[in-house]
């Protein structure tokens, strides 16, 4: 017998070889209906998978992120299955769930793929689902799994599992169908009820461009017709919210071939922007102690060689910028805390001086491959609202509660839901991590007590931390529902050795500070496109380019309309004229597709009386009011909004 231990602290036993399935069933028939995934000793698990071994077990239903994973995963191979199928000399890449849906690259030998054959791939795809067909697990030696594949001319997954350790190679089979993988997956492929093909792209084998391309073919799939049904509704109200669509009608920024891929222009109306949240959170930053930095968009190789940022992230950069000094070499900066490391050092520091607090909106250069970007989601310049805290041992607690608050603040005031991920290391694969296990464990530790003391319940995931410190991210949830990581705290005690920083302590001895790294948005970029999308451009009046646009019903009312302009710009209101030859509702219209708050219609009975015709965006007609009285209730309104 083996003691199954379940997550509200219950021991049951169970006979060695059972199921997770069966452990679901032996609570109910209806649990174990919805129950997609589980996960043993924190280790993913098929729930067909049988169990031989004590262990703390958890059930995941297709509201949870790992329920879903499952769903799409063997929705990744009932893809491949049919591709299979279909185009008998297919080589096979990878084909991973995503956090919507899943993909499968893919090289069809010469047999281009486009949209007209989306509708035969879900008909085949919906034609193996209906056999529910079982999805089997099955160990097997490297030896094999390379004779396998190969006798089916699978190069591809050949060259995958020379990287593989044996002893640790799995397959899944359904149907006629076998792939490499490590699983999880659902037990059979009759839960898939709803299946769409939605995209195709271009992907460089295993992200290196200089190996061949394969094709990207992107799906999702639902265990209800109907949840298709609301996806596809929602994605049709997503494109109307694509903040690239979003930032072109409201001339906030653009992209430029001359310029390069991935480097964003920055229009005045999103310039005016950006500013306007970098002064929000410096006033915020400054009431907590910050003190502001600026450092150089460039830095010695060595800099980020000594950080280890060049050996982690150096093929994500862009290449070394050589100078007429032989062997000097210069980096795009990549990130901005070796250069606050390189501040810190400027003078002694004791104890007393402690915590110092750098902030810097810096902009950052990492070379991101072409098929990646993103509008302003996935960039290769953005500029982050970045902060580093260096602290004694004993003020990590307080200084990471005091960034948390930052943080929550600032999504409060827009009105963003969010959920916490404690990000940690993966214990299994240490070497991808700098520092030692005691570090480590410390730092661990300080984050998981913050969240406690705060009573934020934060997910935590192995395996997702940075290479020198664990995290907190910040998942915000916009009005779709789509979740997106914004902020991030991290606690570091591996820089500060790196750079050998010191502080003398109150012992008179020389001691290392505690590192934190913080960026309460992210990117402005990122931040601004999840803004953008999550109010549909519709932004809060303190925040937006233009709040209100004078509109003459004629050109015998534009020198009204300029004099009107003026008149709120002296009383900090930023107006604009549309002064066009066009007729009003046409002006009407135009301006609305701009999300300006307020529209001011004026003719010859406002320019008689010195008052403005409102209509609000969204709401109609306001009346009329004078010029004075509608600049004093606008900043009045922003007033009420802006106590930062």
């Amino acid at each position: 017998m083996i003691n199954i231990k379940f997550p509200d602290g219950n021991v049951r036993q169970y006979e060695d070889g059972v199921t997770p399935l069966d452990i679901a069933k032996s609570i109910s028939e209806g649990f174990a209906r919805n129950v997609l995934a589980a996960s043993l000793n924190d280790e993913e698990w098929d729930i067909s998978r049988p169990i031989c071994m004590d262990g703390d077990i958890k059930f995941f239903k297709w509201e949870d992120a790992e329920g879903k994973h499952a769903f799409w995963h063997t929705s990744a191979h009932l893809l491949a299955e049919a591709l299979q199928e279909l185009y008998p000399n297919v080589q096979f890449g990878i084909g991973p769930a995503v956090e919507t849906g899943f993909y499968y690259d893919i090289d069809t030998g010469g047999t281009p793929l486009t949209d007209a054959d989306f509708a035969k791939i879900e008909k085949k795809m919906t034609e193996l689902a209906q056999k529910n067909e079982a999805v089997v697990r099955a160990d097997i030696s490297k030896a094999d799994a390379l004779k396998f594949f190969g006798d089916k001319g699978q190069t591809l997954k050949c060259e995958l599992i020379n990287d593989l350790e044996d002893g640790h190679i799995t397959t899944y089979t359904q149907g006629n169908f076998t792939d490499l993988c490590r699983g999880p997956h659902i037990p059979s492929t009759g839960a898939i009820k709803a299946i769409k093909v939605m995209s195709l792209a271009g992907a460089y084998w295993r992200g290196d461009e200089t190996r061949p391309q394969l094709t990207r073919v992107y799906g999702i799939t639902f265990p209800k017709k109907k949840m298709l049904e609301e996806y596809l509704v929602l994605l049709e109200e997503a494109k109307k919210r694509d903040h690239r669509k979003i930032g072109k009608e409201m001339e906030l920024f653009a992209f430029s071939p001359n310029v390069g891929q991935g480097l964003p222009l920055w229009l005045p109306k999103g310039a005016a922007l950006r500013n306007r949240l970098q002064d929000m959170l410096a006033k915020i930053q400054k009431r907590y102690g910050y003190q502001q930095v600026i450092t150089p968009h460039i830095g010695n190789k060595l800099l980020y060689v000594t950080s280890g940022h060049y050996a982690k992230y150096g093929k994500d950069s862009f290449r070394p910028i050589t100078t007429p000094e032989e062997g000097e070499e210069y980096m795009l900066k990549p990130m901005n805390c070796p250069h606050h490391c390189e501040i810190y050092k400027t003078a002694p520091r004791s104890y007393r001086d402690l915590p110092i607090r750098y902030a810097e909106f810096g902009t950052v250069y990492r070379y991101e491959q072409s098929g990646e970007l993103h509008g302003l989601t996935r960039v290769r310049s953005f500029t982050q609202d970045d902060a580093h805290l260096f602290c004694t041992p004993d003020q990590l607690k307080q200084e990471f509660l005091g960034v948390m608050d930052i943080i929550s603040f600032i999504f409060k005031v827009f009105g963003f839901n969010y959920e916490a991920q404690i990000s940690l290391r993966d214990p299994n694969n240490k070497e991808k991590y700098v520092g030692s296990d005691e570090v480590w464990e410390k730092a661990e530790r300080a984050i998981v007590e913050a969240c406690e003391e705060k009573g934020l319940v934060a997910k935590q995931v192995t395996g997702e931390a940075a290479f020198y410190g664990p995290k907190l991210d910040f998942m915000v949830k916009d009005a779709l529902g789509r979740r997106w990581q914004l902020g991030t705290i991290q606690v570091d005690y591996n820089l500060p050795e790196r750079f050998q920083l010191e502080y003398t302590g109150a012992d008179n001895q020389k001691h290392r500070p505690v590192m934190i790294h913080r960026a309460p948005f992210g990117s402005l970029e990122r931040f601004v496109a999840v803004l953008l999308e999550h109010t549909a451009g519709k932004l809060p009046l303190w925040l937006v380019p233009d709040q209100c646009v004078v509109l003459p019903i004629s050109e015998k009312f534009n020198d009204y309309a300029h004099y009107v302009a003026d008149e709120l710009n002296k009383l900090d209101v930023r107006a604009i004229v549309d002064d066009r030859n066009e007729k009003i509702g046409r002006k009407i219209r135009d301006n609305e597709l701009k999300r300006i708050p307020y529209l001011l219609i004026v003719g010859e009975k406002e320019a008689g009386c010195e008052e403005v015709s409102i209509r609000k965006q969204g709401e109609g007609d306001q009346g009329s009011k004078k010029i004075t009285t509608f600049a004093a209730d606008i900043n009045r309104e922003v007033a009420e909004m802006t106590n930062f």
